[in-house]
């Protein structure tokens, strides 16, 4: 059942990703090369064949000129100053990717300059060069169960418990682990980036 649904959310952002090409009139390879990805990872993703990461997803909205949220969900236009977005317990797109599952938040509301999550942490054991994150913006991390770890670039790694929260510049090479007996949970909440820069080493 878990395969089954982590199938149908790769189906629906395979769907939505050529949706949103074809209003473009591009090529798989144009879009790529708007997004900073290979045409073959590309087309893997659109056929629901690989689930992008973190990173990729910002390269694919900041190619197409969209939210990631609105990579799962088309977004509703709000003018003027009244904006609000209400996401009750339990909703929410969510997105797996071999380090976190991500559950997008407020997802309704496009040209947001907040992009909030629920995630939980699910990788404890990674290589030295696996699952690391940079890109334009800021990020806050809340954790609210289990026990993390942060690694980045220019610190040493800290253990963080339930109550205790981090606050990075994006840029700087990161990446969260779980160092609990089951999967943390933590509220992630990231700004929207303007152009992108990514060490992410899965095939783009």
């Amino acid at each position: 059942m878990i395969i089954d649904a982590v199938k149908e959310r790769q189906s629906a952002l395979a769907e939505r990703l050529k949706s949103l090409r074809l209003q473009r009139g591009w090529t798989q390879g144009q879009a790529g090369c708007a997004s900073g990805v290979s045409a073959s990872a590309w087309s893997k993703i659109e056929n629901g064949l690989m689930s992008p990461t973190y990173d990729v997803l910002l390269r694919l909205a900041h190619g197409l000129g969209v939210d990631v949220a609105e990579l799962f969900v088309p977004a509703r236009e709000h003018m003027g100053a009244g904006r609000r977005s209400i996401e009750r317990a339990g909703q929410g797109e969510v997105h797996e990717t071999p380090m976190y599952r991500l559950r997008l938040l407020c997802s309704q509301l496009s040209h947001k300059r907040m992009m909030p999550f629920d995630s939980r942490i699910k990788a404890w054991a990674v290589g030295a060069d696996e699952g690391w994150s940079r890109h334009e913006g800021e990020e806050f991390v809340y954790v609210l169960e289990g026990e993390i770890e942060l690694h980045t670039e220019f610190y040493q790694p800290e253990i963080l418990r339930p109550g205790d929260s981090f606050y990075i510049d994006s840029r700087m090479g990161h990446r969260i682990i779980n160092r609990g007996a089951s999967e943390a949970r933590v509220l992630w909440v990231s700004t929207a980036p303007g152009e992108l820069t990514t060490v992410d080493r899965e095939d783009q």
